[in-house]
């Protein structure tokens, strides 16, 4: 899920002329991309996100994703962070980043209510890959609210990619040669699940077996 977004946030980057380096070179702004599934990633997030400061003092720093969601009042005491984005801002990050630039935002933290919003946040068709094969996001959130986990809280309830959206984005990247793709979400068996008609995950399966140069098709879940 995370390297899917991360590359759909590298394309929004590029696409608007900008130059990505490897993190541990100087940058003028560095994004990171945070998870929250257990206490070591939180502290992982804010160590990271410490240490490009230390790269660039003078850098902008952005957190982003699902502990910027759940976590907002831990985040507001990091002195080393100037903007924050919450799960369903990083498919908008670039304007925002700009936007904060140019001294249009009033604040520094943007969350959406994860459970507000019923549609699938699309960061468009994401052909960004620097392997072998492809990650493909096609779902996101759970329902299932487990008492030990907080997914729920940080990406909101099953939404379900539409499948042609899904099979344009394949179909492009298949054009690249990359025959293997990864299909990913939250809960990616409940794909579907939200559609008013019958189409769940065995049925995008299918139309993804049938598109040219597609060798293999891996499942993976968060």
């Amino acid at each position: 899920m995370n390297q899917y977004e991360t590359n759909g946030m590298i394309q929004k980057f590029l696409e608007r002329g900008y130059e990505i380096v490897e993190f541990n070179e100087k940058a003028d702004i560095y994004v990171v991309n945070t998870c929250t599934v257990t206490n070591i990633s939180d502290r992982k997030s804010r160590q990271m996100l410490r240490r490009a400061k230390e790269l660039n003092s003078e850098a902008m720093i952005v957190a982003v994703g699902c502990y910027v969601q759940v976590a907002k009042e831990q985040l507001e005491q990091m002195h080393e962070i100037d903007l924050c984005l919450g799960t369903n801002e990083k498919k908008d990050i670039v304007q925002y980043v700009e936007n904060y630039l140019a001294g249009k935002n009033e604040h520094s933290i943007k969350l959406d209510d994860v459970f507000a919003n019923q549609k699938y946040g699309d960061f468009g068709s994401v052909t960004y890959t620097e392997k072998v094969r492809a990650v493909i996001k096609v779902q996101d959130g759970c329902d299932r609210f487990c008492s030990y986990c907080l997914i729920p809280y940080a990406r909101g309830r099953v939404r379900s990619r539409n499948p042609k959206d899904v099979i344009c984005e394949i179909t492009e990247i298949a054009k690249k040669g990359i025959q293997e793709v990864v299909v990913t979400g939250i809960h990616v068996a409940s794909y579907g699940k939200d559609f008013k008609d019958d189409y769940r995950l065995i049925d995008l399966l299918e139309e993804i077996n049938q598109i040219e140069g597609i060798k293999r098709i891996r499942l993976r879940f968060h």
